[in-house]
């Protein structure tokens, strides 16, 4: 039988590997920042981040704010202190940060003049992930207030699972592109959607464990002697 000692250090692991996870990505970003705040040289590369910077800007931060945040979040340890951390955490940092994530996600796709390898079919993914994560945040906030503690934490756990796509995408498109090079507009749109698909299958089957470990054992019926 597993020991509360070893319970919680698997949950810092978890924790740890979802922070990882989100790291990853966030070190593009920290670079993109700071070629915005240093006035880097125009590329064709950076072109769009400089001549309209705060969606990219507020994206990566509200990013980084949700992703590590959150992390913590999915902790039973913490979890269960409804008056305290989690509850604080959810409201003021969290969901925030996780709707602006869904917010400037969609501004970026829609405004932003990306390279032609990403492609319009690449875009509509984005349109559907962005949407899909802000949907998935509001029926979370919907089932809280209806106290419907079980589907909020789903709701979540679906939405997070979205926006760590990025890092996710990392892992999906950088041994790639080592050994095979850049990608066409195809290979490009198959390896950040496996990303999300990835995620995405991950998050169902964590809600479906964590439902199975909910649900008593039903004990065998009694058999009747004749």
């Amino acid at each position: 039988m597993e020991t509360a000692q070893k319970r919680r250090n698997r949950e810092w692991m978890i924790a740890a590997g979802l922070i990882l996870l989100a790291v990853i990505p966030s070190v593009a970003g920290v670079f993109r920042i700071s070629e915005i705040a240093t006035g880097a040289p125009e590329t064709p590369a950076n072109s769009r981040f400089l001549q309209l910077p705060l969606p990219v800007v507020v994206h990566i931060i509200a990013a980084l704010i949700y992703s590590i945040v959150g992390a913590f979040q999915f902790l039973p340890t913490l979890r269960r202190r409804r008056t305290s951390w989690h509850v604080l955490a959810g409201q003021y940092l969290v969901l925030p940060s996780g709707v602006l994530v869904g917010v400037t996600g969609l501004w970026m796709t829609a405004a932003y003049q990306t390279p032609l390898v990403d492609g319009p079919a690449l875009a509509a993914s984005r349109y559907v992930v962005g949407l899909a994560m802000l949907a998935f945040l509001a029926l979370a906030v919907v089932a809280v207030t209806q106290h419907r503690y079980r589907a909020h934490g789903e709701w979540m756990i679906r939405a997070y699972a979205l926006a760590l796509g990025a890092g996710t995408q990392v892992l999906t498109s950088a041994p790639f592109l080592i050994i095979f090079g850049a990608p066409d507009e195809l290979g490009r749109l198959l390896q950040m959607d496996a990303g999300w698909l990835l995620n995405v299958v991950a998050a169902e089957l964590i809600i479906r464990a964590r439902r199975q470990s909910r649900t008593p054992a039903r004990r065998p019926a009694p058999r009747l002697s004749v």
